[in-house]
């Protein structure tokens, strides 16, 4: 089972689109997929056709609820590749994660060790399940991110051609590298651009400077297409051949050998 994390400590990057691009290009090829929303916005249940109330997450971390208690199956049913999704939803509850975790510190020390690692001990509950498991994070450094990478094999990293999200790319390759010198030293990352208008000069010339410090995906551009594809939980290959964002993805996916 691969574990693959989007993550940016900067909102408004596309994390939410790259994951569910991802889900169903990979469920579509006929992998058991779970996805897992640790934003508490709960942007991705709700592409996923799946609203609820109140998350168990918090408790399922900390081992008071077992798997079976947090994942439903995802509830699309415009397209057959959903049959092979399964979510752990999110809620608002979810912002009471690092409160339950100091209230059950002595209760984490005996199962996991640290709390960084307590999404590597539920998930491995799930090895048999699912192929690939894609996780949302929320746009900061909290426990749900740090807890995501820890138990990751690799992190796609969406950012725009912009001064300020490259800039942010600082703090969570700081990040990155701490958690894979303690952690997890398989950790990989891939930096997707993401929301490029290649018509901007200004664009060009960051993807360029991009490219000097770090190995970057092809490209995936702001186009309409993208939030129809959100708005109608309809996913960008499914547009046709012709479609610009089906070829920006089919191309990402070819880079990461996905």
């Amino acid at each position: 089972m691969e574990v693959i994390t989007v993550a940016n400590n900067k909102g408004g990057v596309g994390k939410t689109m790259q994951c569910y691009q991802l889900i169903c290009h990979l469920a579509n090829k006929g992998h058991r997929v779970l996805a897992v929303d640790l934003d508490s916005q709960a942007n991705l249940s709700t592409t996923l056709g799946v609203q609820i109330q109140r998350t168990l997450i918090p408790e399922w971390l900390i081992g008071d609820v077992n798997f079976e208690d947090v994942v439903v199956p995802a509830e699309n049913t415009e397209h057959e590749l959903f049959e092979n999704v399964s979510v752990v939803p999110s809620s608002r509850h979810l912002a009471n994660l690092a409160k339950l975790l100091i209230l059950s510190e002595g209760e984490v020390r005996k199962s996991a060790g640290r709390k960084e690692r307590l999404m590597r001990l539920r998930l491995e509950e799930a090895t048999s399940e699912f192929d690939y498991v894609v996780i949302d994070t929320p746009p900061m450094l909290g426990d749900e991110l740090i807890m995501a990478l820890v138990a990751s094999n690799r992190i796609l990293i969406p950012t725009q051609a912009q001064d300020y999200s490259i800039d942010g790319l600082e703090e969570l390759m700081d990040t990155f590298e701490i958690i894979k010198d303690t952690e997890n030293p398989d950790l990989r990352f891939s930096i997707i651009p993401s929301m490029v208008n290649l018509r901007r000069k200004i664009e060009k010339q960051r993807l360029q400077e991009l490219s000097q410090s770090f190995d970057i995906t092809p490209p995936i551009r702001n186009l309409v297409q993208m939030q129809e594809s959100i708005s109608l939980g309809k996913p960008v290959f499914a547009m046709g051949n012709k479609s610009k964002g089906a070829q920006d993805y089919a191309q990402l996916w070819e880079s990461l050998e996905l």
